[in-house]
């Protein structure tokens, strides 16, 4: 049986100097001065006129002034643009706010030529791709026990890791720019580091089952993994060896699927089989809570719409809220570490189970999302739900915030009983989300807005911004670069696919 197949996803980066330098204008300061015109501009390929912007470039001034045509802006803008961005797309700055050049080239992304094409006799279906945090490395975790390393710049081959595990290699997490983990249905994780990989660092005993993902929390330096046995350990990596590193089982619940923590770590979201989605709230990693010591309970299903949308920083709890809470308040536990429990509505599922499959963070910790299917195996749908901040009426005993679905699509439903891994743009503006034999980039509205500025009333559905069709096998994976504007896509056929803008 294939590990992944269910068992019982701004501006052009200004850090490197433009043409004259630069400065930015008051109106990219301003987000309530219309920008209605720079985004047409964009579009059609003009850069807006600014003091000091890109249409000021050296070769205006030295022709002795006079005013280019809007042709020879665009023509200056996508040189500029093109002279460094071959092979590899724009620089991306998750820091920055302003990303309407970034949509206009993500809406114009295409199969690059210089995708990388495997032999699926050797490494199998691919089932999970990761980017180095510097985006130099591409790592792809392959059916057939191997780990391939590529250049995604240059779409080179780097290294392939023939035996990284026994069995499928199911996950990949960097912990720095050169130190990265590996998981695997042989129960074990191992660690790898990027300078010297003809073995690994060590390998971690600890879980008796499939281990299905990784995450880690840079703040204490522990890292976090999950698998099919139901079990969370934490790996303290601060003292590791070569045989290995202290661990602690964390947390433990049945019919686990994904396990998540937000970017703050404040957070962990679990996903199971059962159609449950478990948070918990005032995240303790240091605390071990009682293996088992919670029961799953059946909760009400969370409203597909609560009224008028309210504001993140609002501080009032939501009507509807249909969500169980628990909190470990027992003797020697701790205080934090508090537990809700969900059974988020799906459209279209209002009467039948569902299995929570794959399970995303926003990058900038607003919501969660999702890609689940029907128990039936008959209908598959991505949804995504927005943290709602909350006053507690209980302070000791409620969470401090509940989910609340915002938009919504129905999938293909192509390959069915294989997991397919979905991906935020590192701006979080966009999602891109298998869709066959291809992918589809979706947005929360048809400017490719942020999250925060079109929360709908009603729950709505996600804007399609483009399709691309580049594989001959179900896509299982997807992966945004987390510095350059370029995506990644792997199939069960085994072949990887990049993607950037064509200009």
């Amino acid at each position: 049986m294939s590990s992944e197949h269910q068992s019982p996803s701004e501006d052009a980066d200004e850090s490197q100097d433009r043409p004259d330098g630069g400065s930015v204008s008051d109106k990219e300061e301003d987000p309530d001065i219309d920008d209605s015109e720079e985004e047409d501009d964009i579009a059609r390929g003009v850069p807006a006129s600014q003091p000091g912007s890109i249409e000021e470039r050296p070769e205006r001034d030295a022709s002795g002034g006079g005013s280019d045509s809007g042709s020879g802006r665009g023509n200056s803008l996508f040189s500029w643009l093109q002279s460094r961005t071959i092979r590899r797309g724009v620089f991306v700055d998750p820091a920055r706010d302003n990303f309407r050049t970034m949509t206009s080239l993500y809406c114009s992304m295409n199969p690059a030529v210089e995708s990388v094409n495997l032999s699926t006799q050797t490494h199998g279906a691919v089932f999970n791709l990761e980017y180095s945090p510097d985006g130099s490395v591409l790592t792809v975790a392959c059916e057939q026990t191997e780990v391939l390393l590529f250049d995604p710049i240059s779409s080179r081959h780097i290294k392939t890791l023939t035996e990284a595990h026994e069995d499928c290699v199911n996950n990949i997490r960097f912990l720095d720019n050169r130190l990265f983990a590996t998981c695997s249905d042989d129960t074990t994780i191992a660690l790898w580091d990027l300078r010297k990989l003809n073995s690994k660092v060590c390998s971690l005993h600890g879980h008796a089952s499939w281990v299905k993902n990784i995450e880690y929390d840079t703040n204490t330096r522990l890292l976090v993994t999950s698998g099919f046995d139901g079990n969370v350990i934490t790996w303290d990596t601060n003292r590791f060896t070569e045989d290995g590193c202290p661990h602690k089982k964390f947390f433990h619940t049945r019919y686990l699927m994904r396990m998540r923590l937000t970017p703050d770590c404040s957070k962990m979201l679990i996903s199971t089989s059962s159609g449950y989605l478990l948070i918990l709230h005032d995240l303790d990693l240091t605390q071990s809570l009682e293996v088992g010591s919670y029961r799953m309970l059946r909760a009400r299903r969370t409203p597909l719409s609560s009224g008028t949308s309210a504001s993140r920083s609002a501080g009032t709890p939501r009507q509807g809220n249909d969500s169980s809470k628990i909190h470990p308040h027992r003797e020697g536990l701790s205080p934090r570490n508090s537990l809700e429990v969900l059974t988020p509505e799906i459209p279209g599922e209002r009467d039948r189970g569902n299995c929570i499959t794959s399970l995303q963070l926003h990058p900038k910790g607003w919501a969660t999302l999702i890609r689940c299917s029907s128990n039936m195996d008959d209908q598959e749908w991505t949804c995504v739900y927005e943290f709602q901040e909350g006053a507690p009426t209980r302070p000791l005993v409620s969470p401090r915030c509940s989910l609340r679905l915002t938009h919504y699509i129905e999938e293909a439903n192509v390959g069915r009983g294989y997991i397919k891994e979905l991906c935020f743009s590192p701006d979080g503006r966009l999602i891109c989300s298998p869709y066959g034999y291809g992918v589809r980039l979706l947005a929360f509205d048809e400017r490719c807005g942020e999250l925060a500025d079109c929360l709908p009333v009603q729950t709505s559905c996600l804007r399609e911004i483009r399709s691309i069709y580049s594989h001959s096998d179900v896509v299982l994976t997807t992966k945004f670069s987390p510095t350059h504007c370029q995506l990644a896509s792997g199939c069960l056929s085994g072949r990887v696919a990049l993607y950037q803008p064509k200009f």
